[in-house]
């Protein structure tokens, strides 16, 4: 039997984890991840990266916990390896901060972290203008280290990749049994998803190495984070809806570094080593689901992973897996024509 040609299209955190699960999963399967931009271009790359849901409105709540529990316990088991240092994967604790009680102060992720506990009327003597906090233990990724990481294991697994701008999926129907897609902000155009719109981030990465814990401030839009990192730590940040400015823009600047100076005075010392743009992939709910797409008379599958917002790292192992599944099921229920 002929290897099923599987075309990935994306090469962000979204799109390498589903290329590796593939290969690995279907070892029928021959996988090629097509993409223009892979790491450092990707929105990925800028993320901070720390593991954190938010709750979606029309998804499963048993499916959304899930994607959170495969993704952390997949991350921890690198965290517990030698590759760790290499994949740029570690334990990071610190606290989230709220200007009034949540609607839902226990979330259901908090199972899954580490140590989870509500802050200490003492702890949040420190934090005069929030009302509320919650300590706990999840995992930093860096997606500078863990994107090539992944390319190299994905590589290991027999896949290809190639530097490729994907504009139309049809024109991949007579090269491939399967599509995954991949794309994220891209799916806008590449299959019509007008549900699909940008949330733009704005973050500085500055040299601050006496800060050890993370800082969650948050306040709706104008939100206040500090990641420490394995170089730099990361700082934040805005969530502009649909808003596709790439450029920093100097308010944006200023309102950051005065919130995040309120909520961590040290900061003013810190060194600013960069500033960086990029536009999260918002949708109401993240798509993983199947369609086929016809072409004559050819059939192919096609299988929707995207629209993960601001959890694309928090949530991509486990909507990979949900991927695969789909693909599996799909190939089991309707093999490719064979070719003669």
């Amino acid at each position: 039997m002929s290897a099923v040609k599987v075309a990935v299209v994306g090469a962000g955190v979204i799109g390498l984890s589903t290329a590796v699960c593939v290969a690995e999963a279907l070892p029928y399967c021959s996988v090629t991840i097509l993409s223009e931009k892979f790491s450092p271009d990707t929105t990925s790359d800028g993320a901070a990266g720390i593991l954190i849901p938010e709750v979606f409105p029309d998804i499963p709540l048993e499916r959304q916990r899930r994607w959170f529990k495969e993704t952390f316990n997949h991350l921890l088991g690198i965290v517990g390896s030698s590759e760790a240092p290499e994949a740029g994967v570690f334990l990071s604790s610190g606290c989230y901060l709220y200007k009034d009680v949540p609607s839902d102060p226990k979330p259901y992720w908090t199972d899954h972290v580490f140590g989870f506990r509500t802050m200490t009327d003492q702890e949040m003597r420190r934090f005069p203008d929030y009302k509320f906090g919650q300590a706990f233990t999840s995992i930093k990724c860096e997606c500078l280290r863990y994107l090539p990481w992944l390319e190299k294991r994905f590589r290991k697994a027999g896949g290809q990749i190639k530097r490729e701008k994907v504009t139309d999926l049809q024109q991949l129907i007579s090269s491939y049994d399967v599509i995954v897609n991949c794309s994220g902000i891209g799916s806008r155009h590449l299959v019509g998803d007008k549900g699909v719109y940008p949330v733009r981030g704005q973050i500085f990465k500055v040299y601050a190495p006496w800060l050890k814990n993370f800082i969650i401030g948050e306040d709706g839009d104008k939100m206040a984070y500090m990641y420490p990192g394995i170089d730099y730590v990361t700082v934040g940040g805005t969530r502009q809806m649909n808003d596709w400015r790439l450029e920093v823009n100097k308010g944006d600047s200023e309102g950051i570094m005065e919130r995040c100076c309120q909520l961590e005075p040290s900061m003013r010392k810190a060194q600013v080593l960069e500033e960086w743009v990029g536009l999260r992939p918002g949708r109401r709910n993240p798509r993983v689901e199947r369609e086929w797409l016809q072409a004559e008379e050819r059939q192919v599958l096609l299988v929707h992973n995207y629209g993960h917002g601001g959890c694309g790292i928090t949530l991509s192992w486990g909507t990979a897996l949900d991927a695969v599944g789909l693909v599996r099921k799909s190939l089991h229920e309707q093999p490719p024509y064979s070719k003669l």
